[in-house]
């Protein structure tokens, strides 16, 4: 039901320098005064040695609690950017994090975390605050209600509620196509589901990854409807920061593609059961 992400690009290459600083230096060397000089890649990061990643949790199958790798969390956004950080000789730590903040480039600017990775569609309207990295994930909207809602279509939420995440592509496409419908904003998918088990909405808009893994949880709801918005996620940096650290993970990407890890942590999550 999901297509194959798309390849990804670009570089990162990770030498190692030792500087010692002294009374008199080389011409071409460099010193900030102090005795030793920074090695390997200078990626900026929050916490050295330590990938620093934000993400909204839970978010089905991409981001939720569990896991073996150290930082509390797995899914496949986590496995993909653990995979990454070992690539770049780097330790993971996740922040949990509101979507919002981390889509409108606030959190991002605000140091909390090297990079954003919480299934974050690449838009032209984020990329006026964010910087992206090579899509990973093509992914699809879709619409989730109750068996027995008699809703087959978009078509039917004329006087329904319908439950969106604030500021994401779901809400923007059912804002713009579900005519007649009161739209109820909630934080996230936490909210959104048990929201609708409770019939305090009629139907929920969103990925379609996160509302399979509820059509699969709960055989009292099913998804109606699919929406082809040609959407790819991408990873989240700070407007002109971390240049090298994006590049050091598109390269990273290319690479897990090309020996076929990527491959085996996809169909991890999305492989046909």
């Amino acid at each position: 039901m999901n297509r194959r992400p798309l390849l990804f690009g670009t570089a990162v290459a990770a030498a190692a320098v030792l500087a010692l600083s002294g009374c008199a230096s080389d011409p071409g060397s460099s010193s900030d005064g102090g005795d030793t000089a920074p090695s390997g890649p200078d990626y900026g990061l929050v916490n050295a040695g330590t990938l620093t990643i934000c993400s909204e949790v839970p978010y089905v199958p991409f981001e939720f609690e569990g896991g073996d790798n150290g930082t509390g969390y797995t899914g496949f956004d986590i496995d993909l950017t653990y995979a990454i950080a070992q690539k770049l000789d780097l330790k993971l730590s996740v922040q949990d994090v509101s979507f919002d903040g981390l889509q409108s480039g606030t959190t991002l600017i605000a140091g909390t975390c090297d990079m954003g990775a919480s299934a974050m569609t690449i838009t032209e309207e984020r990329k006026a605050n964010i910087d992206f990295s090579d899509p990973y994930y093509d992914s699809l909207q879709s619409l989730l209600t109750s068996v027995d809602s008699g809703i087959k279509s978009i078509g039917d939420l004329d006087g329904k509620n319908v439950g969106v995440q604030q500021g994401t592509t779901g809400e923007s496409y059912a804002t713009e196509h579900a005519k007649g419908a009161t739209l109820v904003q909630y934080p996230g998918d936490a909210e959104l589901w048990p929201a609708l088990q409770a019939g305090q909405i009629d139907a929920i808009l969103q990925d379609q990854p996160v509302n399979i893994e509820h059509e699969k949880a709960d055989d009292g709801y099913k998804i109606v409807e699919e929406y082809d918005t040609e959407e790819s996620y991408g990873f989240a940096f700070a407007k002109g920061d971390k240049v090298e650290l994006r590049e050091a993970v598109n390269k990273a990407l290319q690479e897990l593609r090309d020996s076929g890890d990527y491959d085996t942590i996809y169909d991890t999550y999305f492989a046909a059961k």
